[in-house]
């Protein structure tokens, strides 16, 4: 019995489609006082959300960043969520 031989398939992977940037796109700007916006950019555990579940683009996403640390130092926003 002797083993045949099977060509394999070259494995291709899917890229995934990046959605655009939210704030590339409709010119929005953020601030930090605007609470509720801000909050949408953080994880239930209180932590700044990655790009990839933003959608951010890098510039924005540092900007995203920036105004997190701000509300955070003004007791707008908490460091831990408890």
């Amino acid at each position: 019995m002797a083993r045949e031989k099977r060509k394999e398939k070259p494995k291709e992977f899917k890229k995934k489609k990046r959605r655009p940037c939210v704030f590339c796109i409709d010119k929005k700007t953020l601030d930090y006082k605007d609470i509720g916006y801000v909050r949408k950019f953080i994880t239930d555990r209180g932590k700044i959300a990655p790009r990839r579940m933003t959608g951010c683009c890098a510039l924005h996403q540092r900007m995203v960043a920036k105004a997190i640390k701000r509300a955070r130092q003004l007791s707008l926003v908490p460091f831990v969520v408890e």
